[in-house]
Order: structure tokens, then C-alpha cells, then sequence
């Protein structure tokens, strides 16, 4: 409760209006049935048992409305249900951030505002964890390719990458064209889907 009124404080400060606060997955379904919502910003645990409720319901608002941006907040990162989300809706408007990294509350609000207009903000952790599980060519990546590709997952433009790592938008976008050429992905991929691609392919290569 405290975490949810935390939100609910932190979004109307910037200026959004929180149209429901709910504590529990039957609410939130019932939510987004009675409202046109721009997002939907929800925790991997709810009630009853506090383990997936919150992700389940995300899958299945995003099955009923492709569409829908869905930020999830988690403590962890659960690697099926994450590469689960980001398969849903054609990859657009998707969110999973990790609790203990948002730190920064105008970085958090920037990234709500990114995947209600159809981006992505994706942790670098969950970017870590599906490269750890899997046995495809990731190795072929340098550290500072790992670097853009991190960027690259949390939805940042090509100039954001640039400022990060301070280096010219010249050499963002030679990275990022190396990263899909040595993980055998299209090079015209663009936006946000790029990054979909990318993780995508992760998953999907993962050993059985």
C-alpha cells in the first residue's frame, strides 16, 4: 500500500492524473475495463499470495488489449514471464523495471511517459539475466556493445546512448548496427522494436 500511494503521490506531482489505485488483481482487470487508460503500471506481486498475480494480470490485459501500455514493477527478475510480456501486443508499449534500481524519480517518470507512448523502458538486469541463460553468439559482443545494448533495452534514443557514454551519435549508431549484424538481426530494425528483436532472439535461443 505505502509503495502504491508512493506512485500515486510521485505521478500526480508531474503533473498525471492516477485514474484508479488498486490493491489486488480482480480490481485491476476491473479497472481498465471501466476506463480509457493511457497506462497501466502495476507490481509482479499482488494479493492473494503476492507471488505473480500482478505479471498475470498483465498478460492478460495485454492479450485482451494488444495495445495497452503495461508497466510492471518487480523485486526480481523472473526471466519467462518477462520474455512472456515483452511477446505480447507486437512488442509495443512495454515496461519492467526492478524496484531497488528506481532510484531516480524524474528518470522513473520519464520511463512511464516513454512506454505510455508505445516505447520501451526495460532494466538492464532483465537484459543481463536473458543474456546469462542463453548459449548464442552474445560473446561475439565487445563490453561497450553490451553497454549500447543495455541502453538500448531501457528505450533510450540513439543521442541518450550518445550523452551516457559520451561518445558521438556516429559511434552510438555503428555499435548498434555491429550488435545486430553479430546477433544475426536485421540491421533496418528501428526503435523500440530493435530492442524487442534483440530480446526476443535471446529467448528464443535459449537452450532446451
Amino acid at each position: 500500500m505505502l509503495l502504491r500511494e508512493g506512485l500515486v503521490g510521485v505521478l500526480e506531482r508531474f503533473g498525471h492524473t492516477v485514474v484508479a489505485s488498486v490493491g489486488d488483481p480482480d480490481s485491476l482487470l476491473a479497472a481498465v475495463h471501466a476506463d480509457e487508460l493511457d497506462i497501466v503500471l502495476t507490481d509482479v506481486r499482488m494479493p492473494p499470495t503476492f507471488t505473480d498475480e500482478g505479471m498475470r494480470a498483465a498478460l492478460a490485459l495485454r492479450r485482451t488489449w494488444p495495445g495497452l501500455p503495461v508497466l510492471v514493477l518487480s523485486q526480481y527478475v523472473e526471466q519467462s514471464s518477462a520474455a512472456d510480456l515483452l511477446d505480447t501486443g507486437g512488442g509495443v508499449g512495454i515496461g519492467y523495471l526492478l524496484k531497488d534500481r528506481v532510484g531516480d524519480v524524474a528518470q522513473f517518470v520519464d520511463a512511464v511517459v516513454r512506454v505510455a507512448d508505445g516505447g520501451t523502458a526495460i532494466d538492464p538486469e532483465v537484459v543481463r539475466t536473458l543474456v546469462s541463460q542463453t548459449n548464442q553468439p552474445i560473446h561475439r559482443l565487445t563490453g561497450r556493445e553490451r553497454e549500447v545494448l543495455a541502453l538500448m533495452a531501457e528505450g533510450r534514443s540513439n543521442a541518450a546512448i550518445g550523452t551516457t557514454l559520451v561518445v558521438t551519435d556516429a559511434a552510438v549508431a555503428k555499435h548498434i548496427a555491429s550488435i545486430l549484424t553479430k546477433l544475426d538481426l536485421p540491421p533496418a530494425t528501428e526503435g523500440h522494436r530493435r530492442v524487442l528483436a534483440v530480446l526476443a532472439y535471446l529467448r528464443d535461443s535459449e537452450p532446451a
